[in-house]
């Protein structure tokens, strides 16, 4: 099973989404080597990103001309959005993601930066200038990536859908929530079936899909032409391949396990280092190694030690001891 947007064939059709402070370029990357129909940026906000703002490029880092990565815009002004579209264009984006499903207050408040994300869902014809400034900005495709309305009596999602599809969007994607839940409760993917009968294009469904098991029940409440895959992958970046192995019949991924785990979380764990820099790289990889800490059950004392450190070397010494350690220990049980 593919999806199709414009002239792009995503195989399998289970992507990863924009998660900020997560997906940047190294964990895309390492969600991508085990198979995956899409990766997406972190949200990166227009106009700060055309002003070159410390640390806004970055988050759009990518390596560009990659089929299977897309760049999410945010933003509340056409003029900003257009000029960010066409710069990431210009530096080889083969697809653009426009956000307007982000709950975070910095981001829908009024104030600042903000009256963006899912609260251009309160507005929908201002949401269809920015739509429209970044269809006519570019000539790669462009997606829209919302939620189901900002509130229980505002759910407005399958109107966004269409008059987006009619302006140029290729395909949307639907987080199963209002924006007044944020991620509280459970997500109603059966109400994502109205955005699928109101459009042609390819739907997505999001929101609570973490595993082979929720992606079915998320596709057969919704009738959505694929899944994306967000909190789920944290600690397990392979688990995007599995939902693609077990629901689409992709080739099924080997997961790490022992020398192989410690390995790939060394690897990326340098990889992170390098990209930002030994000092934030450090910051910026403890959330990523707590996960897969937790994955193994790495005992409490260990697991503070390994985030606390300062030292790199240390952290990767300590790290992998503490993997392969509980590795062991858990296959000698399982024995």
């Amino acid at each position: 099973m593919t999806v199709q947007v414009a002239h792009l064939t995503l195989t399998p059709p289970v992507f990863l989404a924009p998660l900020a402070g997560i997906t940047d370029r190294p964990f895309r990357d390492l969600v991508s080597r085990f198979g995956v129909g899409l990766v997406v940026s972190e949200m990166v906000a227009s106009q700060e990103m055309v002003q070159a703002k410390p640390g806004v490029r970055e988050r759009a880092e990518l390596g560009f001309g990659d089929a299977t990565t897309s760049v999410q815009l945010a933003g509340r002004e056409a003029h900003w959005m257009a000029e960010a579209a066409r710069q990431v264009e210009a530096n080889g984006a083969t697809l653009i993601d426009i956000n307007m499903g982000c709950p975070a207050k910095k981001v829908t408040s009024a104030s600042g930066a903000g009256a963006s994300g899912s609260a251009l869902m309160k507005d929908l014809d201002h949401a269809l200038t920015l739509i429209e400034a970044v269809v006519g900005a570019v000539d790669i495709p462009v997606t829209l990536k919302t939620r189901l309305g900002w509130d229980d009596d505002m759910l407005n999602a399958a109107d966004l859908a269409k008059r987006a599809e009619d302006a140029g969007v290729q395909m949307i994607t639907i987080h199963g929530r209002t924006r007044c839940q944020f991620y509280k409760g459970s997500a109603d993917w059966a109400a994502i079936a109205g955005v699928k009968d109101a459009v042609s294009v390819p739907v997505i469904a999001n929101g609570d899909i973490v595993d082979s098991a929720t992606a079915k029940a998320a596709i057969a409440a919704s009738g959505a032409d694929g899944v994306m895959v967000g909190r789920g992958a944290q600690g397990k970046p392979w688990v995007l391949a599995q939902i693609a192995a077990e629901v689409f019949g992709a080739p099924e991924p080997e997961v790490p396990e022992g020398a192989a785990l410690v390995a790939l979380v060394s690897e990326h764990y340098e990889a992170m280092l390098s990209f930002y820099g030994a000092d934030l790289g450090l910051r910026v990889a403890r959330k990523h190694l707590g996960w897969f800490m937790d994955g193994v059950g790495t005992e409490a004392a260990t697991r503070r030690q390994v985030l606390t450190s300062r030292d790199a070397g240390e952290v990767l010494a300590l790290l992998q001891g503490a993997l392969t350690e509980k590795t062991n220990k858990n296959n000698e049980e399982a024995a």
